[in-house]
């Protein structure tokens, strides 16, 4: 039998509302609903291939083979794959970033974005894009809101049968720019898995969870009319609220760095002075400056000259997850 292989990429997401916390783990069925927005320009690109002649899965993360978890987590997925398509064969996987990996830029959602594209066609499947946010969402929850294009609302559901993301607006909807504040490079100590499976331990949990309807609706509303002003209110009391849930959770998870505080305090008071910016940060020390796309460059600048600051990305409304023809 021959080889069957595919290739696909898909951008990494900013959440504007939180996923934190999850009615059911094994199927990652969210607490809440939320709402991202995709990041252009960063991309995660994954080739798979399976193969008879393997006798176990692979993984090359960034052209050096992965770590003994990251596979495991790799492979259990795979097996989702392989139990839907009908079929034995290991697989070799081969995914590069082209952005910080385990920093809180949302790599695994990227990865798992990329990797059900990649992996359902070269098993044979031909998947809606409702059923490739569902696979998704298996391997990690906010992977289900990379697949589809722009801003993106991820559905809790009910059942792994309606919990999947869609696309509220395209990318060309609005252009807002993302310059992601890079405190630090290095992965986080623990991953958003584990994070979540603490989420119910904080007194705050419920309430946050009880509240994010309200949140969604006021972020959906303020995308779709391109409302700066109210759009910057809602993400970052929806951002505060999630670390709050964080620090009072047990153990308390510290993500922030004193240069995430020094980016949050600037934009805070520059946000006063007129400047169109708000942040938000998801499971990690780096922060998202959301403005105007016109006001990137004055914004990118400023963020660089702030202390603890390694660099800026700046990426733009992405698009959605995308199979590359020839898998090379």
């Amino acid at each position: 039998m021959p080889e069957l292989t595919a290739a696909a990429a898909a951008h990494p997401n900013i959440a504007l509302i939180k996923y934190w916390g999850n009615r059911d783990d094994a199927l990652r069925l969210p607490a809440n609903g939320s709402l991202s927005m995709n990041l252009g320009g960063l991309e995660t690109r994954t080739r798979v291939t399976f193969d008879p002649a393997l006798e176990a899965d692979h993984l090359i993360l960034n052209d050096a083979v992965a770590a003994s978890g990251e596979l495991a987590r790799v492979s259990a997925f795979l097996d989702t794959v392989r139990q839907l398509a009908g079929i034995p064969h290991r697989a070799g996987v081969e995914s590069w970033n082209n952005f910080p990996t385990g920093a809180g830029i949302a790599s695994s959602a990227a990865a798992f974005a990329a990797l059900s594209l990649a992996a359902s066609a070269a098993a044979g499947l031909d998947l809606s894009e409702k059923d490739l946010s569902r696979l998704a969402r298996r391997g990690s929850g906010s992977a289900c809101r990379s697949v589809p294009g722009g801003y993106v609302e991820w559905l809790p559901g009910s059942s792994d049968l309606d919990s999947y993301a869609v696309s509220i607006a395209p990318p060309e909807h609005w252009a807002l720019a993302d310059c992601i504040t890079v405190v630090s490079a290095g992965p986080k100590p623990l991953g958003s898995s584990q994070g979540h499976r603490l989420a119910s331990s904080s007194p705050f949990q419920k309430a946050r969870v009880a509240g994010a309807p309200r949140r969604l609706a006021q972020a959906r509303r303020a995308i779709l009319s391109r409302d700066f002003d109210a759009l910057a209110q809602v993400i970052e009391l929806d951002s505060n609220l999630m670390h709050a849930v964080m620090l009072t959770g047990q153990p308390a998870l510290l993500y922030f760095l004193p240069g995430s505080i020094a980016v949050m305090q600037a934009v805070l008071a520059w946000r006063g002075e007129g400047l169109p910016v708000a942040y938000t940060l998801d499971a990690g020390p780096n922060v998202h400056v959301l403005c105007p796309a016109a006001e990137a460059e004055s914004v990118r600048q400023r963020l660089a000259r702030l202390p603890g600051v390694l660099r800026v990305l700046v990426a733009l409304p992405g698009g959605q997850a995308r199979w590359i023809h020839p898998p090379a």
